[in-house]
């Protein structure tokens, strides 16, 4: 039997709840594109984090709550949504272990703010409120659906793998990149300027995304492509 490649994925965290859940497209699109999904427990213990990370060929980092503005240098504003302290430091550890291990990662939505945090970037805190021509980046159901495009950057990851110049996202989040981190790349940017895809040339597989290729997986080569490009760089990982 072939092994699958496992891939960790960051718990989604219902604070008011006191739990944590996941979305079945992050499972789904994985074990579609051939790899062996696990979902990650909450926790800020270094050896714990350590452990895990060595238990996964890949990580997809999540969307969720906002990333504290002390991360990169900001003040809260009001417009700042609710922030997970425990995902924060738990996947930036995260980050730092698969860095030094050249394990692949995908950050999707939240996920590509981390990135871009990790490295030194910072975040717009509420689109609408700190940008005046902004398109409308979080649309209502169904997710599945497309509401903007986006420019897919020649000479880059994504535009080899998509073949194409111009993408149809769908678009969920009320945060963005504002000053990108000078360690990634852009791949692809919306109408309104946005950055909306980076990704980390000196490692092997380090993409991020802002759109939800979780939700629409299931109709959308694009997004099927996303997914099988992450699984198959984490399937090269020696363990």
């Amino acid at each position: 039997m072939n092994r699958q490649p496992i891939i960790g994925v960051t718990p989604l965290v219902d604070a008011a709840k006191e739990s944590y859940w996941m979305l079945p497209g992050y499972f789904n699109g994985i074990l579609q594109a051939g790899g062996l999904p696990l979902m990650l427990p909450l926790t800020t213990d270094a050896s714990r984090i350590a452990q895990l990370c060595h238990l996964c060929d890949g990580i997809l980092l999540t969307g969720g709550q906002d990333i504290q503005p002390e991360l990169y240098g900001a003040e809260p504003l009001p417009c700042c949504g609710e922030c997970s302290p425990e995902r924060d430091t738990m996947e930036l550890q995260l980050l730092e272990l698969a860095f030094q291990q050249d394990l692949p990662v995908l950050g999707i939505c939240r996920g590509l703010q981390l990135l871009n945090v990790c490295f030194g970037g910072t975040l717009y805190q509420d689109l609408p409120e700190q940008v005046s021509n902004s398109i409308s980046h979080h649309q209502t159901p169904p997710y599945d659906q497309p509401v903007h495009t986006v420019s897919v950057l020649p000479e880059t990851p994504l535009a080899a793998l998509l073949e194409q110049e111009t993408l149809a996202v769908n678009s969920y989040h009320h945060q963005g990149i504002l000053k990108l981190a000078e360690a990634l790349q852009p791949m692809a940017v919306a109408p309104d300027g946005l950055i909306e895809s980076v990704w980390l040339p000196e490692k092997a597989f380090v993409w991020g995304v802002q759109w939800h290729p979780e939700y629409d997986y299931q109709k959308n080569v694009a997004s099927q492509q996303i997914f099988q490009a992450f699984v198959q760089a984490a399937g090269k990982q020696e363990k």
